[in-house]
């Protein structure tokens, strides 16, 4: 990005018409609609009252190099390369498997991840997760829109809800009975999280009674739950998503406590998960993030196996499910300018009650809620609202074998495909794969030697900057795609500016992005066909 496109950016957000509406700001100009979720602006929701704990603190790093507004009078997209590392560093995750003695059996050998804010504060949340009282690790990044309200809540709990589907009609009585004789209960999952990832403390106890609620209803089946991996994932994303809808209907005299049912029912999230149990791979997609396979083929060409559809109005089998489950004369307005009802850009979620409820129970409860404009509750029927639900949380869930050449998993939200593709994110953490594992003091040399092979080395080495290589490949990634130019090379100038753009510029030129990437022990899968 050049000086002049630098320039360009300022002065036509400046000279954009923005239009003054019940105290919030919306901005006509946009360059490219389909980065935006909602069709209309809405405002940055903000969980907590004063005195609470916010989500404002969240990667406050972050927040130190940019602009609140682009009529700053003293404006720059000028950052130093340690600025620049440290705003995309903020919100790295690392984790290793421990291997006790050579004796790993687990086919995850480490995870990678990472986080970059767009909105403020960032509506992007992510989980990992190691499963006690059942086999296997769960990945899941989670798509806010509308605020993080439904996102937060979705990343504290699926995670729960999964693990919980999966044990045996034992392990739940165990819990059942410790818990009745308020007893230590057994824990469920080990988090691993990264130190700013927000909770809802002041909900957690409520959150537990509706998980509670949902083994006991599984206790009350006839037979052993005995779910699938695949019906287990189902049932726990449609479960949640029907909790979200009943505790916003709940008589609830914690006004506090209201407030956030009230956030998480009216906003939205996707949510895209990955559990792993030895070479067992399911990934339960609700939405559009999307999870892609980084395979090394025999050749030593690298290819992508995408393991997601993004459920939106590109996909032909939304188009046709949704057409299938609503009358012949809403076929042409289910999907208008590509979006949802014209709302919303993917065609499954969690929470967005507005298209999932009546208009009829949308006014009662709302009717009977305090200031809903202050929660910042965007209240809307859009025309052709009819037979609702249009939206469901329903996931679809993918199986894959892993192969011993199946090197990665990543999962991200769509602000990192939005810019790069499936096949340029494998080609980087390839890239980034061998660029590290040549990190070493001496050069290795073809033969024979000529000046002309040694300066071409030595600019190779130079153009990477082995020195400053970023160790975690969510921040490669997240670098390349807010920086890279026409080339694919990172253009430090466009990076600074992307990282600078003030928070009412930002959403229109790059969305969140949060990435997880999974690297798999092909050692342990190996022996897993070696002795089956």
């Amino acid at each position: 990005m050049s000086r002049t496109v630098s320039s360009w950016i300022l002065s036509s957000a400046r000279n954009s018409i923005v239009l003054q509406g019940k105290g919030h700001l919306y901005s006509i100009y946009i360059p490219n609609r389909n980065k935006i979720k909602w069709k209309l602006a809405f405002s940055k929701t903000h969980l907590y009252p004063a005195g609470r704990c916010s989500l404002d603190n969240t990667f406050s790093l972050n927040k130190a190099f940019r602009h609140t507004s682009t009529e700053e009078e003293h404006f720059s997209f000028q950052l130093s390369p340690s600025q620049i590392n440290d705003m995309l560093r903020a919100g790295e995750l690392s984790h290793k498997i421990l291997d006790l003695n050579g004796k790993n059996a687990n086919s995850v050998l480490r995870f990678e991840s990472n986080q970059l804010a767009s909105n403020t504060p960032i509506e992007d949340r992510r989980s990992a997760a190691t499963c006690l009282q059942t086999k296997g690790m769960m990945f899941g990044v989670f798509d806010g829109h509308a605020g993080s309200a439904c996102a937060q809540a979705v990343s504290e709990r699926l995670l729960h809800y999964i693990a919980v589907s999966l044990m045996s009609r034992q392990t739940l009585e165990q819990i059942e009975l410790a818990v009745e004789c308020m007893k230590p209960v057994l824990p469920i999952l080990q988090w691993h999280k990264h130190p700013n990832d927000v909770e809802y403390q002041e909900i957690a106890s409520q959150y537990f009674e509706n998980l509670r609620v949902y083994w006991q209803h599984l206790l009350d089946l006839d037979a052993e739950p005995g779910f699938s991996l695949e019906e287990a994932m189902i049932c726990a994303f449609k479960r949640l998503d029907s909790d979200i809808s009943l505790e916003v209907q709940a008589p609830q005299e914690n006004e506090f406590m209201r407030n956030i049912a009230l956030q998480v029912a009216f906003s939205g999230a996707t949510a895209c998960v990955a559990h792993i149990d030895g070479v067992h791979l399911h990934v339960a997609n609700t939405g559009d993030c999307r999870a892609v396979l980084g395979v090394h083929e025999e050749d030593g060409t690298w290819s992508t196996l995408p393991l997601t559809r993004d459920h939106n109005a590109f996909d032909e089998f939304e188009i046709r499910r949704l057409k299938r489950e609503h009358p012949r004369s809403e076929e042409k307005t289910l999907f208008v300018n590509d979006r949802l009802l014209g709302i919303l850009m993917p065609s499954r979620a969690f929470g967005d009650v507005q298209l999932k409820w009546s208009k009829e129970l949308q006014h009662s409860i709302l009717e009977n809620s305090c200031d809903v404009e202050a929660l910042n509750i965007y209240q809307y029927v859009p025309p052709n609202y009819h037979t609702p639900p249009y939206l469901t949380a329903e996931p679809e869930v993918t199986y894959h074998k892993l192969r011993s050449k199946d090197k990665f998993l990543v999962i991200a939200s769509d602000g990192l495909w939005e810019m790069l593709s499936n096949e340029q994110v494998v080609k980087l953490i390839a890239g980034h794969l061998t660029e590290l594992n040549v990190q070493k003091p001496q050069l290795a040399f073809e033969k024979p030697v000529n000046l002309g092979y040694m300066h071409s080395l030595l600019l190779q080495r130079k153009n990477r900057g082995i020195a400053s290589l970023d160790q975690n490949i969510a921040t490669h990634l997240i670098r390349h795609a807010i920086g890279s130019n026409e080339y694919g090379e990172v253009d430090q100038e466009k990076l600074a500016a992307m990282l600078t753009l003030p928070e009412d510029l930002a959403r229109m030129y790059r969305d969140d992005i949060t990435v997880t990437v999974v690297y798999f022990n092909s050692e342990t899968v190996e022996n897993y066909y070696r002795n089956n």
